[in-house]
């Protein structure tokens, strides 16, 4: 039993193609506009020239790729033009699949000696991190593996409700200490207690206070110091979540998280819901860390874990 793939188990070819189905649907908005300027940019013409490329190049920073990553791109596509000498505007869109995914990274599995592995969740307020980590805890559950939260957002009374109300609602324990109480002890008591049970998997929500708060970086060191404590190599994972439809300010968000902690995978909400989907390859290309789920859709299944090859053939079809 895998979370996708993610324990190093092979996927269900029914599933591999349920997976496949919700994220081109999820991908319909940001594929439909990205397609739709790339027909146009290449209409008329049969050879990549410059002009070609200029063209190319606006399309990607116009469906938030970001400026650098297009780029980078560009001089990948020109560098396999020169070389090939007669590709043609027809293998145009293969040739731009193939080079993206090259710039991306897919997620490591994880080690299922690790026990507990551990899930330090970080972003800010509103950009679906707690509906994130209840997707992870169905997921985990689902595949047979016990799971415990741990309410360390203790800035919002209402951080610590919303994680309690998951935790009912997909059947997993949660510790927690309430409104005010110091972090660092809720992530220390998580940790222990799931140590001590047992227990599989354990995830830890943070404070998603504005991601320029001074204490952000002194708060989040404090955080994984403790569980280090308990477990040498916690936490295992450091996940952050970024709100695909907010473009470039989730860049921003990526910028000022990796500033503070040692992030070491993404987690991109709300695809489903933009013509914005192409901050995913920026992200994942200059931070040079691998996102590993995409949120598409509201239900508790609609969580994936990355597949770079699967999302590139999903963004570009057509």
């Amino acid at each position: 039993m895998a979370l996708f793939g993610l324990f190093g188990k092979k996927k269900e070819e029914a599933q591999e193609a349920s997976v496949k189905e919700d994220l081109e649907k999820g991908l319909e908005r940001s594929r439909s506009g990205i397609f739709g300027k790339l027909t146009r940019a290449i209409a008329g013409r049969s050879t990549i020239d410059d002009a070609v490329l200029d063209d190319l190049e606006e399309v990607l920073v116009t469906s938030d790729v970001g400026v650098d990553t297009t780029l980078r791109i560009i001089e990948r596509i020109q560098a396999r033009v020169a070389r090939d000498k007669y590709l043609g505007t027809g293998e145009l869109n293969v040739i731009l699949r193939e080079e993206i995914a090259e710039l991306m990274k897919d997620p490591e599995p994880v080690d299922p000696a690790i026990k507990p592995y551990v899930i330090m969740v970080v972003g800010v307020n509103g950009v679906g991190k707690t509906t994130t980590i209840g997707k992870l805890a169905h997921a985990f559950k689902a595949e047979g593996r016990s799971v415990v939260l741990g309410a360390a957002d203790t800035f919002r009374a209402a951080a610590v409700d919303q994680l309690r109300i998951w935790s009912e609602r997909v059947g997993v324990p949660i510790v927690q200490q309430g409104m005010g109480a110091d972090p660092a002890a809720v992530a220390f008591d998580t940790v222990q207690s799931a140590k001590a049970k047992g227990s599989d998997v354990v995830i830890i929500d943070t404070a998603g206070r504005l991601h320029n708060k001074v204490g952000l970086m002194n708060e989040l060191t404090k955080v994984r110091n403790v569980m280090g404590k308990v477990i040498p190599d916690a936490p295992h994972e450091v996940l952050l979540v970024l709100d695909a439809s907010t473009g470039q300010n989730a860049i921003e968000q990526a910028k000022q998280f990796t500033k503070a902690t040692d992030v070491t995978a993404l987690a991109l909400t709300k695809i489903d819901g933009t013509a914005k989907g192409g901050v995913a390859i920026g992200i994942s290309e200059q931070f040079g860390i691998p996102i590993k789920y995409l949120g598409v859709g509201e239900g508790m299944h609609h969580l994936q874990v990355f597949d770079k090859k699967v999302f590139v053939e999903a963004l570009f079809k057509g």
